[in-house]
């Protein structure tokens, strides 16, 4: 069975979910719509699909990929809910706690099912390291980058937001216990209230995790560093690779004690699979269209990452 599927915005994330969704066998991008019909006709033509200004009705399609300004998030979900169309929305669901509440309580109302574009967690280096980390007692994530006038809400809602929700997975779905953080907002182009950067510190009950995002890196960074007490795992989620560190002796080289020799193990695993995240992700959202996954289990992972930047912005503010 295909199941044709709507696209709602073709901007930098829609275009990439548009290529995906065309590349996908078990899907049909069956319409793209964007109010911009310059940029809407191009995606729909690149892809040979149909373009609308606006959604109508969507008794043409199966299921929705909305990947509009997540300002608009709210009002369009409401409507493709409010039509009983599944739907994959990319994070953060709303730009507040309440506005993302509202759309998954409706969409538990209405028995559709909802999934949110939470896409680190389909980063095969991730996945990778999930399954081999047992026992988590610390974890340190930096997300930083350069500015980008495009991106209105700040960094907690844009980019801490996937961190926050690695996070929770490695350590088992535990939510923090305690939650403390501080903000900056340096620069002049951005929104009033929208932090530039923000430190935040997780405690969870089997370990602590420390989260860091920024927009105003002149690289592009992506880490994650995951130690248990006998080795530690490190992430880097743009290369996508693993690295495992032993720690075996620690001894002086030297009579006076001024030189030292340290000895590490390094392992490099091979990663569970080599498909994009977007991929892995649209396939995953497939399955919760087929029954394969469960509705309302994949609703639950939503809103904890969600209620956790609420506290980290709450705490900063």
């Amino acid at each position: 069975m295909t199941h044709r599927i709507a696209l709602v915005g073709t901007g930098n994330m829609g275009s990439l979910h548009a290529r995906v969704l065309s590349q996908n066998d078990r899907v049909d991008l069956a319409r793209v719509i964007d109010p911009r019909e310059e940029a809407g006709r191009a995606v729909a033509e690149r892809y040979e699909t149909e373009w609308t200004p606006e959604i109508g009705s969507l008794s043409d399609v199966d299921a929705v990929v909305l990947a509009s300004a997540t300002e608009v998030h709210y009002e369009l979900a409401q409507e493709i809910l409010g039509q009983g169309k599944p739907m994959l929305v990319e994070k953060p669901v709303c730009n507040s706690l309440e506005l993302s509440q509202d759309i998954v309580a409706l969409s538990a109302k209405k028995d559709v099912p909802l999934m949110c574009g939470l896409l680190e967690r389909y980063n095969p280096a991730v996945m990778t390291a999930r399954a081999l980390v047992n026992e988590p007692v610390h974890l340190m994530a930096r997300r930083h980058g350069p500015y980008a006038p495009r991106i209105k809400t700040g960094v907690a809602w844009d980019l801490l937001v996937h961190d926050v929700d690695l996070a929770i997975q490695f350590f088992g779905g535990a939510t923090p216990g305690r939650v403390t953080s501080s903000a900056g907002y340096f620069h002049p182009q951005s929104v009033a209230g929208a932090e530039d950067t923000i430190e935040t510190v997780l405690s969870f009950p089997t370990g602590l995790a420390t989260v860091s995002a920024s927009r105003l890196a002149q690289r592009k960074v992506r880490s994650l560093m995951v130690s248990e007490l006998d080795r530690m795992v490190e992430i880097d989620l743009l290369r996508r690779d693993v690295t495992i560190y032993r720690h075996v002796s620690h001894d002086s080289v030297t009579p006076d004690g001024l030189g030292y020799r340290q000895q590490t193990v390094i392992e490099i695993p091979e990663l569970v699979t080599a498909r994009e995240p977007l991929a892995t992700q649209l396939d995953r959202f497939v399955d919760l269209l087929e029954g394969k996954v469960d509705a309302e289990a994949e609703r639950a992972l939503i809103l904890p990452s969600h209620e956790v930047v609420a506290q980290v912005l709450a705490e900063a503010a």
